[in-house]
């Protein structure tokens, strides 16, 4: 896309939209909406507007495309990929969905729930359990991160082999396109073949295509057992062994498989995180394994069998299986916290990637050699095994730090990228293209689909205010 001239959102446009807005929908604005959790971008800043109800996100937009002032959507500032920063260019609106955080209604006969764009992912969660109902969407986040973020960047999860990504979680849309109309679009339907998906092409858009301000979510009957269990594994390859015999065992009842490395692992001690591995020794891999079963089914049974019939296959020698909440929780943790371990290590770099289950093996194989061949890299290899999606990390050796070795992030993330591409994958997997990808957006996409995409842009945001920067750049 060719730039547009964007104007700021200055003393003259504050008053325009105080004139327009409840006073309560414009705030001070403060550093925590100009920040991300890397530290990679700081954004620009401008006007906060919080607006209460769809009618204020509209007035808002409204305002904007005629004044030709840029719109940042901010959720709950938990993107990696530092969409909802605007580091650059002239100072934008942000606008927060944080006062539109309602659950609307929940239909429990129907397993869907109307959730505006500001709720917190754990509110609606427990919106969900008080309903006798499952919103399976889960991540290390949830306590923080919105609906709308959620749903603007597609988000996974954990349980994406089970249920999906938060596309196939969602039904239908209440959105504000760049124009300030309102599309209302909050069905409650399965079955809907009435032209175009707008649906789902706003979901996963990162809010450069409008602001979604409230979504039906597709809730599901929760499960009467649950089995959780961690297992030793000699490597990549056996765990993929490992998930295809579960998945011939109990396909439907899988709802997470998990690969961790010993790198992970090792690296919650060396942070100080309060997770541990339940291990005298760090294994070199491991898996941890989630069931969701009916009530006919002993989940703690059926781990049990996998652990006896994986380790007379060779595919597993040591594991643990949860008895109760708090074990279940603490293995659980552990998972969850390697995130931050490798946060307070500092990573050289960091990938979020996805492959075709089948090259995962050799991929991990491949690319741990061709990094060592780069450096005495540690290489944290963790993530979503049952859908293909790997946070595949690099570090410098212990003892040292990231500016031991300058200059060396660019040729690791080329190495991991062009090599995720020669195998089929994809260098963004769940967290989006914000403005940190853009470029390999551009290096990688089919042009087909880059044309297509910017043709859809063009249309709907003539003026270019929906999220500048992010996706093209």
């Amino acid at each position: 896309m060719a730039p547009i001239n964007l104007n700021p959102a200055d003393k003259a446009f504050e008053a325009r939209l105080r004139f327009c807005l409840p006073k309560v929908a414009l705030r001070p604005l403060t550093s925590a909406y100009l920040e991300e959790p890397r530290g990679l971008f700081h954004g620009v800043g401008g006007l906060l507007a919080a607006p209460g109800s769809v009618e204020e996100v509209s007035t808002l937009i409204k305002a904007c495309a005629d004044a030709r002032v840029g719109v940042v959507p901010y959720g709950g500032g938990t993107g990696l990929v530092g969409g909802q920063v605007m580091a650059g260019g002239p100072a934008p609106v942000i606008l927060s969905l944080e006062r539109m955080r309602a659950i609307r209604e929940v239909f429990p006969s129907e397993n869907i729930m109307i959730a505006e764009a500001g709720a917190v992912l754990a509110d609606v969660q427990n919106a969900a359990e008080v309903a006798a109902r499952l919103f399976p969407l889960s991540l290390a986040s949830e306590g923080s991160a919105r609906i709308g973020g959620l749903l603007s960047t597609n988000a996974g999860g954990v349980n994406v082999l089970r249920y999906g990504n938060a596309r196939d979680l969602c039904l239908g849309l209440e959105a504000v396109l760049p124009d300030g109309s309102i599309w209302h679009g909050l069905k409650r339907l399965r079955k809907d073949n009435t032209g175009y998906d707008l649906r789902g092409l706003l979901v996963g858009a990162e809010g450069t295509l409008g602001v979604i301000t409230a979504a039906s979510l597709r809730l599901f009957a929760r499960p009467a057992e649950v089995g959780t269990a961690l297992m030793v594994v000699p490597d990549p390859a056996a765990a993929l062994a490992l998930f295809s015999l579960i998945n011939s065992q109990l396909s439907a009842g899988v709802s997470a498989f998990e690969l961790i490395s010993g790198a992970g692992m090792e690296f919650l001690a060396e942070t100080g995180c309060p997770a541990r591995a339940p291990f005298d020794e760090i294994p070199d891999w491991a898996v941890l394994i989630e069931l969701g079963l009916g009530p006919e089914q002993n989940a703690d049974t059926m781990l049990e069998k996998l652990f006896e019939t994986g380790a007379l296959a060779g595919l597993v020698s040591d594991g643990v299986v949860a008895h109760s909440g708090p074990q279940r929780a603490a293995l659980w943790a552990m998972r969850e916290e390697i995130p931050e371990a490798n946060k307070r290590l500092g990573s050289l770099s960091s990938h979020d990637i996805s492959l075709p289950l089948s090259v995962i093996p050799e991929f991990t194989q491949r690319a741990g050699a061709a990094i060592a061949a780069l450096g005495p890299f540690r290489v944290n290899a963790f993530g979503h095994l049952g859908d293909g999606n790997l946070h595949y990390n690099v570090f410098a050796p212990k003892g040292k730090t990231r500016d031991n070795y300058p200059g060396s992030k660019e040729k690791i993330r080329e190495t991991v990228y062009e090599m995720v591409h020669e195998y089929g994958g994809s260098f963004s997997a769940e967290h989006g293209i914000g403005r940190l990808k853009v470029a390999e957006l551009q290096r990688f996409a089919d042009p087909a689909k880059l044309a297509a995409m910017r043709a859809v842009k063009t249309a709907l945001d003539p003026t270019g205010i929906m999220n500048p920067g992010v996706i093209f750049g």
